[in-house]
């Protein structure tokens, strides 16, 4: 079996200029997948203000059930207190001003530090399922007492507004600070 060098020039030439013109048109970079480089940290700082959630729970004909273990909340609490206070009691509260308002979930986590009484309550985002999630970029709504045995949010319809001590006696108040985003649960 013979090859002439001409019927070689005439079926691979073809096919070679074919693969030459169609290279360039080939993308060789990858989208969506942002590339970390040592020298300039700002995709790894956008990545990490990007907003996560994570499914905590379920409304299921009117009742809260648990998705995340409560004892896996109360610890998620106390390392997002992170000052000491110790979280003993977790919930998830339905707030709705009137019926005709929408009802907000808050997730609540009571606890003491030094014997006085703190809380932390983060609202949820309700899916159309019902299910209930904590976004990372949600507000941390923080109370101290100062002098209170116990302390209450006070809300204007859904929305936490302020804090109310259980009883008023002299020098004694509920501190609320707001903090713009959380780290519950660590990615």
């Amino acid at each position: 079996m013979k090859f002439a060098p001409h019927s070689l020039v005439r079926h691979v030439l073809p096919l070679l200029v074919i693969l030459l013109t169609a290279l360039p048109a080939c993308e060789t970079s990858k989208r969506g997948i942002p590339e970390v480089n040592a020298a300039d940290g700002t995709d790894l700082e956008r990545r990490q203000l990007e907003v996560s959630s994570k499914l905590v729970g379920r409304v299921i004909e009117g009742q809260v059930e648990y998705v995340v273990p409560r004892a896996q909340l109360a610890t998620a609490f106390i390392r997002q207190f992170n000052d000491g206070t110790v979280v003993d009691k977790t919930s998830i509260r339905k707030v709705q001003g009137s019926p005709k308002d929408k009802a907000i979930y808050y997730l609540v986590g009571m606890g003491l530090r030094n014997g006085m009484y703190r809380a932390m309550a983060i609202p949820l985002e309700t899916s159309t399922d019902n299910s209930l999630y904590l976004r990372s970029n949600a507000e941390r709504y923080i109370v101290t007492s100062v002098g209170c045995t116990f302390c209450y949010f006070s809300f204007d319809k859904n929305r936490i507004t302020g804090t109310e001590c259980e009883e008023n006696t002299g020098g004694s108040r509920c501190d609320l600070e707001v903090e713009s985003n959380n780290n519950f649960f660590p990615r």
